[in-house]
């Protein structure tokens, strides 16, 4: 499957094994067009590469659509 995401403004905060996690939520669509968001808590780079493009896009966010703004801050997983 290959997925499309953008980075938005909303952090959420995930429970996970009992830890608090801050998550960015994503947000995007697969190749067919369902429209998804994902709760990302890590993203890397290989070494090897260059990642100063990458790390710049990455202070570029939108902010959230209706749908997103409404989850709440604080998600139990």
């Amino acid at each position: 499957m290959r997925v499309t995401l953008e980075n938005t403004t909303k952090v959420v905060e995930l429970v996970i094994n009992g830890q608090r996690v801050p998550a960015r939520v994503w947000e995007g669509e697969t190749a067919s067009g369902i429209k998804i968001h994902a709760y990302i808590t890590r993203i890397a780079v290989s070494d090897q590469d260059d990642a100063s493009e990458f790390e710049t896009a990455l202070q570029s966010c939108r902010a959230p659509s209706p749908e997103v703004e409404a989850i709440p801050l604080r998600l139990i997983l």
